[in-house]
């Protein structure tokens, strides 16, 4: 990923000038230092001890069913008809992941490859991408706020698994990744066999803390309720690496040049657009959102201007 050309939003609001020191101290250095709300070490045990990745096909959603009907006229009775009656699209997202959902420095405005393509949504619900309300919430968050109907959807990183599945239904996927690790330049860290008794942070409610406490070489897992929060307890030497999947590390590294993303993928990590159960309908016009946009060049276009490399959107995987 090439380097901004501005100054991260992240790095000069969120993280308040902690710089990181380079040189392989242990976490336990500074353990006393300030942590940002809502630190869990350790972690509280993951649970589900199963391998949620096991029982469905994770990446096969609903096929979309003829063409989109045109903005503002969607079927009688439908979730589309009822999100336009309302008169705009609910969004739950991550406010603070850099060049996926973030507030512009300069503007304010919330910007990023998620949130283009939440607003492609809006357009083919209303004929206009801004009729969309935006509510930052947690990791955590993501299933309770589909579940309450709270928001229309959620697209926030979310990595399809069997065991979410049963909890919200998922469009096609979006963006592939992998989970892996990011620590400080120097430390000597390669990979999870090196990081046996000591600490990795990870966000709650991701599925990143369950594989690190499954890991043979046993980490200490270490939660935070927004993945910036990692970078810092990091920065201060309070944990020895950061873990998620891979796309977002490299926006941690790009934010702070003294650390490196290290180690193969230790999962398989599809992430899709959350919506309710039951909300089939919904599920098939999003897949048809999304089947436009790989096939107009809209998904390239967005994910060249973010992350500044041509790439080719997840092939869909249909299951009807």
């Amino acid at each position: 990923m090439r380097a901004p050309g501005l100054v991260p939003l992240l790095v000069a609001a969120l993280l308040g000038g902690c710089a990181a020191a380079p040189g392989p101290r242990s976490a336990e250095v500074d353990a006393g230092a300030p942590r940002p709300v809502g630190i869990q070490d350790p972690a509280p045990p993951a649970s589900a001890a199963a391998d949620a990745t096991i029982g469905c096909d994770r990446r096969a959603s609903l096929r979309p069913r003829g063409a989109l009907p045109p903005p503002g006229r969607m079927p009688a009775g439908s979730t589309m008809a009822r999100i336009v009656r309302d008169g705009r699209l609910v969004v739950g997202i991550d406010q603070d992941a850099y060049r996926f959902s973030y507030r512009d420095p300069i503007t304010g405005n919330l910007v990023g490859f998620e949130i283009d393509i939440a607003r492609r949504v809006a357009a083919a619900l209303f004929g206009d991408p801004d009729a969309i309300h935006f509510r930052a919430i947690t990791t955590a968050d993501r299933v309770p706020v589909l579940q309450r109907g709270e928001v229309d959807m959620v697209i926030r990183t979310m990595t399809m698994n069997c065991e979410r599945w049963r909890q919200v239904s998922f469009s096609t996927e979006y963006l592939s990744s992998g989970q892996r690790l990011l620590v400080r330049e120097g430390s000597g860290i390669r990979g999870l066999a090196d990081l046996g008794g000591r600490k990795v942070c990870a966000t709650s409610g991701s599925s990143s803390i369950p594989n690190l406490q499954r890991a043979p070489s046993r980490p200490i897992a270490v939660s935070s309720q927004l993945l910036v929060d990692c970078l810092v307890l990091l920065q201060q030497h309070q944990v020895d690496a950061i873990s998620s999947i891979d796309t977002l590390l490299a926006t941690l590294a790009v934010q702070d040049p003294n650390t490196r993303i290290v180690g193969d993928r230790i999962t398989d990590d599809p992430a899709g657009i959350a919506m309710p159960q039951g909300a089939d309908d919904l599920v098939r016009f999003v897949n048809a959102v999304l089947d436009r946009m790989r096939a107009d060049g809209t998904w390239t276009a967005s994910y060249r201007r973010w992350f500044g490399t041509a790439e080719t959107a997840p092939t869909p995987r249909y299951r009807d």
